[in-house]
C-alpha cells in the first residue's frame, strides 16, 4: 500500500548586520527510487535567488544558490509531494565469506570506511564481534540496530551536528544522527557494508488522511547483505510508509540539509520547521 506525504521544509536565518555576500547548497528534494515516487518538488528563497540543480557523487540532488544584494534574513522553504511504499524485505544472500572477499570489499569500499563522525574504536569493535557470530549477515545488522537503541537514550538537544558516535555512545545519550552513526560504526567494524540515510519521519500515529503535523528530519541507516535494505534504529523498526528519503551517504557531512557561507553580520537566530501531511 502507498501513501501519498507532502512535505514543507521552512528554515530562517536571521543576522546582527547585513550579510553582503552568501553562497549555498541544500539538500532537501526527495529521491525518486524503487520504495518512493516524487510527484512534485520546490524550493523557494527570500530574498529570491537564481536556482542551480545538479546531482552530487552520491546520486542526491542538490540545488545551489548565492546571493549578492545586502540582506539580514534569509528563508528557504521546500515543498515536495512523495508517494512511498512498504520497504523491500531484509536482504539475506550474502554470507559472511562473501563480505569478506576482495569483490565485495572492492566495491562497497567507501561504505566500509571509517570517519569522524564514524570513527574506529576498539571498545566496539569488541562488542560487534559479538554480533559476527550469527550465522547470518543480516540478523547482525539487526542486533546492532537494537544494540543501539538498549545503550542510547534519545534524548533531544543533548549532542550537536559535530558530534561523532563515539562520544555520543559514551554520553549514552542522543539524537537520530548518533544512532544512526553508532550503529555504522558496529556494522562497519565486522565488515558489513552500511551508508547513513537522512529523510523526514511522519510521527507514528499521525497518519489521519489531510491532517498536517509537525513532521521531523530523521535519519537511518541503510546495510548491504547482497541488497540494499533500511532499518530505523532511532525507533526499532522497519523503514516503511511513514518515511521518506532526501539523501544518503558516508556520515552526516554526506548529507546535511544546508551548508554555506557568506560575509557580513553574525547569525543571531535560525528557525527550523517541517510540516508534514498524509494526502492519501
Amino acid at each position: 500500500m502507498s501513501w501519498r506525504i507532502r512535505i514543507v521544509h521552512a528554515t530562517g536565518y536571521r543576522y546582527d548586520a547585513p550579510v553582503r555576500e552568501s553562497y549555498n547548497e541544500l539538500r532537501l528534494t526527495p529521491r525518486s527510487d524503487g520504495r518512493q515516487n516524487v510527484i512534485v518538488s520546490r524550493i523557494e528563497t527570500t530574498p529570491s535567488s537564481r536556482l542551480y540543480r545538479y546531482d552530487d557523487y552520491w546520486g542526491t540532488a542538490v540545488t545551489a544558490f548565492d546571493l549578492h544584494a545586502p540582506h539580514r534574513e534569509l528563508a528557504v522553504v521546500a515543498t515536495s509531494v512523495v508517494e512511498t511504499s512498504d520497504p523491500p524485505s531484509v536482504v539475506r544472500t550474502a554470507t559472511w565469506a562473501e563480505l569478506d572477499g576482495e569483490a565485495v570489499r572492492d566495491r562497497q569500499t567507501e561504505m566500509l570506511e571509517f570517519t569522524t563522525y564514524v570513527p574506529r574504536e576498539p571498545a566496539l569493535e569488541r562488542i560487534a564481534r559479538g554480533f559476527r557470530r550469527r550465522a547470518d549477515p543480516a540478523d547482525a545488522v539487526l542486533a546492532a540496530c537494537r544494540w543501539v537503541r538498549e545503550h542510547l537514550a534519545y534524548r533531544p538537544g543533548s549532542t550537536g551536528v559535530h558530534t561523532s558516535a563515539v562520544e555520543a555512545w559514551q554520553a549514552g545519550e542522543g539524537v537520530c544522527q548518533d544512532f544512526v552513526h553508532l550503529t555504522l560504526v558496529l556494522l562497519r567494524s565486522v565488515g558489513i557494508p552500511c551508508r547513513y540515510v537522512s529523510g523526514y519521519l511522519l510521527p507514528r500515529g499521525d497518519t489521519q488522511v489531510r491532517q498536517t503535523v509537525q513532521g521531523q528530519s530523521h535519519a537511518w541507516v541503510e546495510a548491504w547483505t547482497g541488497g540494499w535494505w533500511a532499518y530505523d534504529p532511532t525507533n526499532d523498526v522497519e523503514v516503511g510508509q511513514q518515511h521518506v528519503q532526501v539523501a544518503w551517504g558516508r556520515d552526516y557531512a554526506d548529507v546535511a540539509p544546508m551548508r554555506g557561507v557568506y560575509t557580513g553580520g553574525r547569525g543571531t537566530a535560525l528557525e527550523v520547521r517541517v510540516d508534514m501531511t498524509r494526502l492519501a
